[in-house]
């Protein structure tokens, strides 16, 4: 049985599920999408609408000029075509097309796609089983580089690392004559000094080194007790430094680590992990002159936490979009070192809105223990990905924290949580009871992404497959 948008049973003759509105806007990349998006979904502005069982939905958009653009949309990847303008992914089109799907009113009908959508669904479907051919390929050995590009490659990754090195001896001395000169005085230099040293280990190709450079020189004169802030970030980035100067010591995983960190280029080169993965959040970030996206992945079956990452110049989101509380049936392969980052691999059936079972979780008590092994195998973590388990929001002061049910410890949310509506989403769902609530746990507290109803004492229960939660994922961020 199938689901449609509320959960009832879709139609038998849908083969693949109906995306619920939440799991449509999750997928917009800024609150004007949204916004724009929802105009949209209007069945008056569409014609030639449609959808098939292989997950490919598309029509025709009024737009301001005499020819309607036209929108397709492959919910498989998903992947997005527009003949709009925008440079955002999905566009405003894309979303509005999906939302009049999720209402479930019958404006979009099953059939064969329009010969403009089977042109482009047909080419970017060869693209992707091209791709997993190649991957394939790969995994066997069958292309294999010769001896000569191995051997260029080892002399490229050389040359790198001492710049890098060279890098990291002249970030050295400028901490040095920093603790030299007095932490107090530091806001006095101004910010030219921490950009000129950031571009210093740019050319360095040392990406990592730089971007811990301009964070230190956003620090000085940013607050009361900015001195011990910036104090504790030096001494980080000076544990950083002695890292890579002595990673020839290190144990695999920790090297790993330190390469990423500095800013070194890794490949996904585990083994692919086969799992049903549930979507747990989905957001961006900007990072200088880029977006970054990060998508929270769990498995059910090996009760993993993946993180997926993707780029996109600042102005444009990231093409990998994946809506919260979708299960999709993949492979992940995990990068090197003791991160959860993974790269998207063969996906073997369309995303759909199957209710999936939350991270077990635990204590906040669990969730701190857990934090502070994950800071043992990578100091220089912002945040760490936990679950609690049992959690009652609750006011404090002029913050919030998520409490324990059975005990008298809690969390303090962040301060970027107390800015979102959905801290107001998750008081809601909560109503005074307990529920299970995933994040991420840092230094300044709990970051609630994506939260589940366990029902617990509120006659709630648990559907089919929901391992407690009763309506599937609420997305927070």
């Amino acid at each position: 049985m199938l689901l449609s948008h509320g959960g009832e049973p879709s139609p038998a003759t849908e083969s693949v599920a109906r995306w619920t509105v939440e799991q449509v806007l999750s997928l917009a990349p800024d609150d004007a999408s949204r916004k724009a998006g929802n105009k949209l979904a209007s069945a008056g502005l569409w014609s030639g609408t449609g959808f098939d069982g292989s997950g490919a939905v598309w029509g025709l958009c009024k737009g301001s000029g005499s020819k309607p653009y036209q929108t397709v949309v492959d919910t498989t990847g998903p992947a997005y075509r527009c003949s709009c303008p925008s440079r955002k992914f999905p566009c405003k089109h894309a979303l509005g097309l999906l939302l009049l799907r999720a209402s479930g009113d019958g404006a979009v009908q099953q059939g064969e796609p329009a010969d403009w959508a089977a042109q482009w669904l047909e080419a970017r479907r060869g693209r992707v089983e091209a791709k997993q051919a190649k991957q394939e390929a790969a995994a066997s050995g069958e292309s294999a580089p010769g001896p000569a590009d191995s051997a260029a490659a080892r002399k490229r990754a050389e040359r790198r690392a001492e710049r890098v090195t060279s890098g990291a001896h002249e970030l050295e001395q400028r901490l040095t004559d920093l603790l030299r000169g007095g932490l107090a005085t530091a806001d006095r230099a101004g910010y030219t000094l921490w950009e000129e040293t950031a571009a210093r280990m740019v050319d360095a190709q040392a990406p990592g080194l730089a971007s811990r450079v301009r964070e230190l020189g956003a620090i000085p004169g940013s607050g009361p007790g900015w001195p011990v802030r910036l104090l504790e970030e030096c001494g980080l980035l000076h544990l950083l430094d002695t890292a890579w100067l002595g990673r020839e010591a290190l144990p695999d995983q920790l090297a790993a680590t330190v390469r990423t960190r500095v800013g070194l280029p890794m490949s996904a080169e585990g083994p692919p992990v086969r799992d049903h993965w549930l979507v747990l959040a989905q957001y961006d970030t900007p990072d200088g002159r880029l977006v970054t996206r990060r998508i929270w992945l769990y498995g059910r079956e090996s009760g993993r936490t993946a993180l997926l990452l993707s780029f996109g110049p600042m102005g444009r989101a990231p093409e990998l979009a994946l809506p919260v509380g979708v299960t999709i049936d993949a492979e992940l392969t995990p990068y090197p070192g003791g991160g959860l980052r993974a790269d998207l691999g063969r996906q073997f059936a369309t995303p759909g809105p199957v209710p999936g079972t939350p991270p077990p979780g635990g204590s906040t008590a669990t969730a701190l223990a857990v934090h502070a092994e994950a800071l043992r195998g990578d100091p220089w973590l912002d945040a760490w990905p936990v679950t609690l388990r049992d959690a009652i929001p609750v006011p404090s002061g002029g913050g919030w924290q998520l409490a324990d049910a059975e005990s008298e410890s809690a969390l303090p949310l962040t301060p970027a949580a107390l800015s979102r509506p959905g801290l107001w989403k998750l008081v809601a769902l909560s109503g005074g009871g307990p529920v299970t609530v995933f994040g991420e746990l840092g230094h300044r507290g709990f970051d609630p992404f994506a939260a589940w109803d366990t029902g617990a004492g509120r006659g709630g229960g648990s559907g089919p497959g929901s391992g407690g939660a009763t309506n599937g994922t609420v997305r927070l961020i």
